[in-house]
């Protein structure tokens, strides 16, 4: 068995960005890799860049709003057959301002917690569905006293 080093590993972050109660989804486009899976929207982190700014960063460019971070969650290492391994580390997080303008993905919607495994996600994103469906209230309470107290 071979062990990829971390520099093989592509850093990619993703939001957990809840709003009254339920949770941001995207759809991939037609033009992405995995077209028309779910997922979490968010994307690479750049050279040189925290892991916090490019979340922020990526849903400004993705869906033009502004949104802030309440904190980042485990990490979850995904293997695509070999041909690249992707870190997907989550953040939890909340919509401050900004409508939602589809600059890459097909669609979006929001879910309760009872319509997450209705969708078909994109295979990294998994891990975290069964995060959220697991931790849901935990998250949910974690947003809403930390937008409480700022």
């Amino acid at each position: 068995m071979t062990f990829s080093s971390p520099k093989n590993i592509i850093p990619v972050t993703c939001i957990l960005l809840f709003h009254q109660g339920k949770v941001l989804v995207a759809q991939r486009s037609l033009a992405m890799d995995l077209p028309l899976l779910w997922e979490f929207p968010g994307g690479k982190v750049e050279k040189d860049e925290t892991e916090e700014a490019c979340i922020v960063r990526e849903i400004r460019e993705e869906l033009g709003i502004e949104i802030r971070v309440v904190e980042r969650l485990e990490a979850f290492d995904h293997n695509y057959n070999g041909r690249k391994i992707i870190r997907l580390i989550p953040f939890l997080g909340y919509w401050v301002k900004g409508e939602i303008n589809l600059l890459e993905h097909s669609q979006v919607t929001w879910l309760a917690q009872t319509q997450l495994s209705e969708l078909d996600w994109a295979p990294a994103d998994l891990p975290i569905v069964k995060q959220l469906e697991r931790y849901w209230d935990n998250y949910l309470e974690k947003v809403l006293n930390f937008q409480n107290n700022h």
